[in-house]
């Protein structure tokens, strides 16, 4: 896994918090890896043949 850095506004890193804070996540950094493979599927990975090995087993994560 590589680590990326990123600036988020206050408020969606407390949205984010609250998730995890009410047990939706482990941690912040699930809680973003799943936002981040939710848009993947529905803006690149959905009606395409996925041949790589590592998008493949991302969209299973």
């Amino acid at each position: 896994m590589q680590l990326i850095a990123v600036h988020l506004p206050e408020q969606i890193v407390l949205d984010i918090e609250e998730l995890v804070e009410n047990g939706f996540y482990p941690n912040r950094s699930e809680a973003i890896r799943n936002a981040i493979r939710d848009l993947l599927k529905r803006e690149l990975w959905n009606g395409k043949v996925i041949a790589h090995e590592t998008k493949s087993e991302a969209v299973n994560q």
